[in-house]
């Protein structure tokens, strides 16, 4: 299920005021042969310790008050632990009937989550979901360690692999699967099968935590951010990513380390089927980037074209109901039961 491949694809002539122009002269044909970087030798090895660190952890999560009942479903607070002691804050999705089927770990975009918003209604019906704030982000992980802000967010402890947030906000999905199949253990029997979604930094994050969480079945990652940095740090943009791009102008040594968070080459090692909503026009994930985690994938990934990413228009809402429906449909073919 690939969405209008046809090579000769082009971004739309979309209206706006950015200094640059968001698709970068690169039509379709060209964004699918865009390659992943290699990575430093010590990739696997680096996010299989990671991971490592994470399993260990007691997630001891705790579940809080009713907020709504809705769309079939109950939400309630949630809070976990996560790597370091800490404790995190979100939202636990509970079907309002009957027994879960289908479970899912839902990351959110560099906006922080203050509530469920349109990730209800889940994909399928019958799911349970985990609706995470990674550390720092407003909603329900604030922490005075961590800054919120988006353009502060990607860069703190970026000196350092090691203390990089965005290796921790990994961890902070992997623990929140852990304390998912910990509040709704049936989603482990006889063996763990759920799926994760993710938009923007979510789908980032996504593509980096996915190889070597086997807990995952399948995911599905939207206009996800973090692929071929080294391509990206070439790129205007806004947000988030322009922020990395001025820090490397002004320490182009940052290179080495964001060698190990990228997205599109950690995709090289999913062995595991994967929906990838990429972006022909985006002013704040690059859509080279975007695809270069989709071309990277190490077994056939499936692709939806998105006109645009991050960016309003006059389609937007029908492009979004295309993708859900593309989404429930993936996801009803790869967590079914054989």
């Amino acid at each position: 299920m690939t969405a209008s491949t046809d090579g000769a694809r082009s971004a739309r002539a979309f209206a706006h005021d950015f200094p640059f122009d968001p698709s970068y002269g690169r039509g379709l044909g060209e964004l699918l042969r865009i390659p992943a970087p290699e990575g430093p030798a010590d990739f696997d090895a680096f996010w299989q310790g990671r991971y490592e660190e994470a399993r260990a952890v007691a997630p001891q999560p705790e579940v809080g008050q009713l907020v709504e009942e809705r769309d079939g479903v109950r939400i309630h607070e949630v809070s976990y632990v996560s790597v370091g002691g800490v404790r995190l804050g979100g939202w636990l999705v509970l079907p309002a009937e009957g027994e879960a089927e289908h479970g899912f770990v839902i990351g959110h975009g560099y906006g922080g989550r203050d509530q469920v918003g349109p990730d209800v209604p889940l994909p399928l019906p019958r799911s349970a979901a985990i609706l995470p704030c990674v550390r720092g982000m407003a909603g329900r992980s604030l922490m005075p360690s961590v800054p919120c802000v988006s353009a502060e967010h990607v860069l703190h402890g970026i000196a350092s692999r090691e203390a990089y947030v965005i290796g921790e906000c990994v961890a902070d999905l992997w623990c929140a699967a852990s304390a998912l199949l910990e509040l709704v253990p049936v989603l482990g029997e006889p063996e763990p099968r759920i799926g994760y979604r993710g938009v923007s930094l979510g789908g980032g994050l996504g593509a980096l935590a996915l190889p070597w969480d086997d807990r995952f079945a399948t995911g599905q990652l939207t206009v996800p951010t973090f692929g071929n940095h080294p391509l990206r740090l070439t790129l205007d943009c806004v947000g988030s990513g322009a922020a990395v791009r001025r820090h490397h102008a002004d320490h182009p040594e940052v290179v080495d380390v964001l060698g190990y968070f990228d997205a599109a080459t950690a995709a090289g090692r999913l062995h595991k089927p994967v929906l990838v909503a990429a972006a022909l026009f985006d002013p704040s994930v690059p859509p080279p980037g975007q695809f270069a985690v989709y071309n990277a994938l190490a077994e056939a990934g499936e692709l939806q074209v998105l006109e645009a990413g991050h960016f309003e228009y006059e389609g937007t809402q029908a492009e979004q109901a295309e993708l859900d429906a593309v989404t429930a449909e993936f996801f009803g073919r790869m967590l079914s039961a054989p």
